[in-house]
């Protein structure tokens, strides 16, 4: 009974936040562009259908999603979990291994999964000629944010500041930006703008808070928030290190071919 009454506001609560756009874009239709709207019905339809899919998608955020991530941060986080064969004076940033481990795969499967990548992926792919493939991209995208996310929970823990990854990280961005083909450098940008979306965010944020609850010393509101700055950071580290790896790879193909070339006509040549 609660979880119902729970979705119905939390239907009524985005129907109100849904009103306003779609009373803008009415209005520009009739008084600015001052056409009819086509095919009114399906709009309509799909209107409905966004309304209830933000809305169910909401409630399993708060029924689900968070949870399950402050559930994994508090578990592994345990002092009887950390000091299983350790000196309790001794529990220190190392000893949260397995918080490491699980940010890497939460960071890589939920972005295998997000479907914002997946499309940006197919796009490219079309875009491209079949140069830049879906599932390279989608790895290379997915082991960005799992380093990321990863490292995230080592700030976390540790307490550095926040200002000080995302200053080197950039850095390491704008030097990778001077030798990355340019291909590949704006769908690497636009690669960590689509890491942060509808499945990402939620565990990543509840993965952060549930740390900075636990972990003593942190606070929720200053340590919590900041990793999904590293899930939108790191991908593109990661695809521009993906593009410059695949550069290399071809280069060195063509200089052996090149080179056994060479040889054959020297051999030829030296036979003749």
């Amino acid at each position: 009974m609660v979880l119902i009454q729970s979705a119905l506001e939390t239907l009524l609560a985005t129907s109100g936040d849904v009103l306003p756009v779609v009373m803008f874009i009415g209005a520009f239709q009739v008084f600015v562009i001052r056409q009819p709207l086509r095919n009114f019905r399906r709009l309509l339809a799909g209107l409905v259908f966004t309304v209830l899919g933000l809305g169910l998608f909401l409630v399993g955020l708060e029924q689900a999603l968070f949870p399950l991530g402050r559930l994994m941060a508090q578990q592994l986080t345990n002092p009887e979990f950390l000091t299983r064969g350790v000196d309790a004076v001794a529990i220190d940033w190392s000893a949260y291994t397995w918080v490491y481990v699980f940010a890497l795969a939460i960071g890589f499967a939920t972005t295998i999964a997000e479907p914002a990548l997946l499309a940006v992926a197919m796009k490219a792919n079309d875009t491209s000629g079949g140069a830049i493939g879906v599932w390279g991209l989608r790895v290379a995208v997915a082991i960005g944010v799992a380093v990321g996310v990863s490292l995230g929970c080592f700030r976390i823990i540790t307490g550095l500041p926040l200002q000080l990854f995302i200053l080197v990280g950039y850095v390491i961005v704008m030097i990778q930006t001077v030798w990355a083909p340019r291909l590949i450098i704006p769908l690497a940008y636009d690669s960590g703008g689509v890491t942060t979306s509808t499945v990402t965010v939620p565990l990543v944020t509840a993965l952060g808070l549930g740390l900075a609850e636990t972990v003593p010393g942190r606070s929720p509101l200053l340590d919590g928030f900041g990793l999904v700055a590293f899930a939108s950071l790191f991908p593109i580290i990661s695809v521009l290190a993906y593009a410059q790896l695949t550069a290399l790879m071809e280069r060195i193909r063509t200089t052996g071919k090149k080179h056994a070339r060479n040889r054959a006509e020297s051999t030829y040549r030296e036979e003749n």
